[in-house]
């Protein structure tokens, strides 16, 4: 177990206590709704052991050793008033966490009855529904007015290149996404015939799932355009709130719910890469955002239309702080 504190405020009778798996994506989500919530947080990364890893959230006897002997003591001692979790570890920490002291809020579909925590909040793609249960499109995220133009702050080199400016936000393959190398050449193709036609530049950034050699052969093709900054993991200081905030429009793969909510988020056109190549939940929250007019779907023009951003964190936050009455 990892402990990561994040604020001054740490003390367990304050602070909001946030449970992940480490997970890049749970962890954004949870923070997101603290965030949002105004709550000073206290990061807890979790390090599930067998069996519970495996059966989590269900809650076995000698559950409480399942995340190491920090979190055991934590359990036995002071409690803070509220802690939210994401991700499938995560419910059962909430599940044990939660008490007459402490509100437990799940984050993600717990894939057993969401009356074992205070509130869930799910993804209306996952189809969840209970009394306890909050929905969104999409998934939790920063993204607003204030958050972009920190980012712009923040990265003020790419407020410098021409425009119109193309975010592109490259995924891979997942459970529910099939990406191969043809794809990502159709992409690339495709986007240098826009960037030869009309100018402006590329700014490009990969994810852990996009494969090695992909991201290699999608950058040796686009180098040759002019005006191309592309990042990859690793690469420095991640610009990816500066492509957020300085894209004049985004192109993303279909495979990632969060990189779409959070491109959604903002007040650029969005454009998505690949339906076709997804189903499943995801399917579903790309049509929820086609019949929203709030992305459209990837083709060689990449027009301009009128946008209204998706922000559902600030919504879910406030009604998580009505149902819990939670004091700002």
């Amino acid at each position: 177990m990892q402990r990561n504190g994040i604020s001054a405020k740490n003390d367990a009778t304050t602070a909001t206590w946030l449970l992940t798996d480490g997970l890049a994506g749970n962890q954004r989500q949870a923070s997101a709704l603290a965030l949002a919530l105004g709550r000073a947080a206290r990061h807890w990364v979790l390090q599930p052991q067998a069996p519970w890893r495996w059966l989590a959230p269900r809650r076995l006897p000698g559950a409480d050793r399942a995340f190491g002997e920090d979190f055991a003591q934590a359990l036995r001692g002071e409690r803070p008033p509220l802690t939210i979790g994401c991700g499938r570890q995560a419910a059962l920490a909430t599940r044990l966490m939660r008490s007459d002291v402490t509100r437990a809020v799940q984050i993600l579909d717990p894939r057993i009855a969401p009356s074992h925590w205070d509130l869930v909040i799910a993804p209306e793609h996952d189809g969840l529904r209970g009394p306890n249960v909050i929905t969104l499109l999409g998934s939790l995220n920063p993204v607003d007015d204030l958050w972009l133009a920190g980012a712009r702050k923040t990265f003020p080199a790419f407020g410098q290149l021409p425009g119109p400016r193309t975010a592109l936000l490259l995924g891979g393959s997942s459970a529910h996404a099939r990406f191969d190398r043809a794809a990502f050449d159709a992409l690339a193709s495709r986007l240098a015939a826009q960037l030869d036609r009309e100018g402006g530049s590329l700014l490009a950034t990969t994810s852990r799932r996009t494969p090695a050699d992909t991201r290699a052969r999608l950058r040796e093709r686009l180098a040759a355009l002019p005006q191309v900054s592309w990042y990859e993991p690793g690469e420095g200081a991640n610009p990816y709130p500066g492509l957020l905030g300085w894209a004049d429009r985004i192109v993303c793969t279909a495979d990632s719910v969060n990189m779409l909510s959070e491109a959604a988020a903002t007040r650029a056109p969005l454009f998505v890469f690949g339906i076709d190549r997804v189903e499943g939940r995801p399917r579903r929250f790309i049509d929820s955002l086609l019949g929203l007019r709030r992305a459209h779907a990837f083709d060689p023009h990449l027009r301009a239309y009128p946008v209204t951003p998706l922000r559902e964190t600030a919504r879910v936050a406030a009604e998580v702080r009505r149902r819990l009455s939670l004091n700002d």
